[in-house]
């Protein structure tokens, strides 16, 4: 898989395994001979998202919500404070979703865990503009689904045929379903989003920034790469120069009026620092270095994560993995791992087994390895957050 290829791919979760959940571990550095990279290096033909990532499981028996959506800075977040706020100082947490989004109750249950057992006051921000990843359903509506009639087997086969296709259908138009949604949700969208939510933090749980002297973030999913992305320290790149800025300034026939002078390189064809190649000198001294926007993050079983979006990491980072995860494959995460270690970004990693892509967040399961796990790596990040 090449660095700058996105890495995702449809996961098999169904048939997990009878295996015990590992116990987490502080501060992991790279791990030698986790897993055959030559194994995992094939990727899908195209970025697509599994059921997991797309539609939530059962809410837990009895609970509900107890925040509320509000606009900040033109943007609807659900907010969700500790009982004794603002008597009692607490930090700012930004929570970024999987696709399920805003009006997911079981997000909302996340959010308010978060500020009830951690104690802060969290914003969950609608990254998706009210238009969350189609899910299991949305391909065809219930009645269109296959049903099974035992009473009925002089049709069996005809029935069993059209079974097939109806599965099949549905298969291929969630698909392309979710291919025209992530076009509509690209970090072009998502990034702008992400800065005037926090613009309006800052200002409007000013306190909470000060107290915790930073913001910090979660993600699940799609959010966890968005939390990587804000950990992140980047220089922009320059800005090439006109001809007409490259000759001094001077105004060529086409233009309508005389470009703004810029400075003149002495030597366009000498080597050093008069020679950049187009680039406008003036523009660069300009450059300033931006991020990481914030202070400590943690992240769950990440989507459409790259190895490039580990370049320029700053923040200490949390990672909830899941073992062999086919949307997050292990190529990725050890290039990933390999590169915090390398630049002495701060970091802890632990890789869970026997669970489902989307095991962290708030849902019911039956399987009580997967219980015992989601409790565990909601204490991983818990602690990673109120640790720094």
């Amino acid at each position: 898989m090449a660095d700058s290829e996105v890495a995702t791919k449809s996961p098999e979760s169904d048939a997990l395994e009878d295996i015990p959940v590992a116990e987490p571990t502080e501060h992991t550095t790279v791990p030698s001979n986790t897993v055959d990279s030559s194994s995992t290096s094939a990727a899908a033909p195209a970025p697509a998202l599994c059921n997991d990532c797309t539609s939530d499981r059962p809410t837990p028996a009895g609970q509900k919500s107890t925040g509320e959506i509000i606009k900040l800075n033109d943007i609807d977040v659900y907010v969700s404070k500790p009982a004794d706020y603002p008597h009692t100082p607490s930090k700012l947490l930004l929570l970024l979703t999987g696709g399920t989004g805003l009006h997911s109750v079981n997000n909302q249950i996340q959010a308010d865990r978060f500020a009830q057992d951690g104690g802060f006051v969290v914003v969950m921000p609608d990254l998706f503009e009210g238009d969350p990843a189609p899910n299991s359903t949305t391909a065809l509506s219930p009645e269109e689904l296959p049903t099974t009639d035992v009473g009925t087997r002089s049709t069996a086969t005809t029935s069993s045929f059209l079974d097939i296709f109806k599965i099949k259908a549905a298969e291929t138009a969630k698909s392309f379903l979710i291919d025209m949604w992530l076009a509509r949700h690209t970090e072009d969208k998502i990034m702008p989003i992400l800065k005037k939510v926090l613009d309006g933090v800052r200002d409007e749980f000013a306190d909470a920034v000060a107290y915790g002297d930073g913001i910090y973030a979660a993600g699940y999913c799609i959010g966890g790469r968005y939390v990587l992305l804000l950990a992140r320290q980047q220089t922009p790149a320059p800005r090439k120069a006109s001809i007409s800025e490259r000759l001094g300034g001077i105004t060529l026939p086409w233009q309508h009026k005389p470009a703004v002078p810029a400075p003149v390189p002495t030597d366009l064809g000498s080597s050093g620092e008069n020679n950049q190649s187009g680039d406008d000198l003036e523009a660069n001294k300009q450059n300033k270095t931006t991020g990481p926007w914030i202070k400590a993050g943690a992240i769950a079983h990440a989507t459409l994560v790259s190895k490039d979006d580990f370049k320029g990491l700053k923040a200490p980072i949390s990672m909830v993995s899941v073992e062999n995860d086919p949307v997050f494959p292990d190529e990725v995460r050890i290039a990933g791992e390999d590169s915090m270690s390398e630049n002495n970004v701060e970091h802890e990693v632990q890789v869970y087994p026997g669970v489902p892509h989307g095991f962290a967040v708030v849902g019911e399961y039956e399987d009580a390895h997967i219980k015992e796990a989601q409790a565990t790596a909601f204490e991983q990040m818990l602690k990673w957050l109120a640790d720094h």
